[in-house]
């Protein structure tokens, strides 16, 4: 598992890397119930705080991506297709309240959103 941090991009580490394990889980790219590497060898590696690793892990098991078994360490949590569903949906939701902005920045309606939906729609 590779996890990257960029201390000059202003997201927090533990967001950071949060959101890598997360996309990597997402993407099929880790195995259900593949071992995470341990919380310490993790902050050992990134030259980082144990408490911000341990932050990260706790965010991933509080939304059902990874769970602990103690003593044996971290794994990736067996996808639930409604949990990924629901993450889908989240930022899609997002992506569609800027595409908002946009167009009412350029006083687009509501119809040519749906006009411009449909012909991309149709080259899926």
């Amino acid at each position: 598992m590779l996890v990257f941090i960029d201390n000059k991009s202003g997201v927090p580490i533990y967001e950071q890397i949060y959101a890598q394990i997360k996309e990597q889980i997402i993407s099929g790219a880790v195995c259900e119930d593949e071992p995470l590497p341990s919380i310490r060898s993790l902050a050992k590696d990134l030259h980082i705080s144990v408490i911000t690793t341990k932050r990260a892990y706790d965010e991933l098991e509080k939304e059902g991506f990874i769970y602990m078994v103690a003593g044996k360490g971290c794994f990736i949590a067996p996808k639930n297709v409604e949990l990924l569903r629901e993450n889908n949906l989240r930022v899609i939701e997002e992506h569609l309240n800027e595409v908002i902005k946009l167009s009412k920045s350029c006083s687009l309606s509501i119809a040519d959103l749906k006009d411009m939906l449909d012909i991309f729609g149709r080259e899926i």
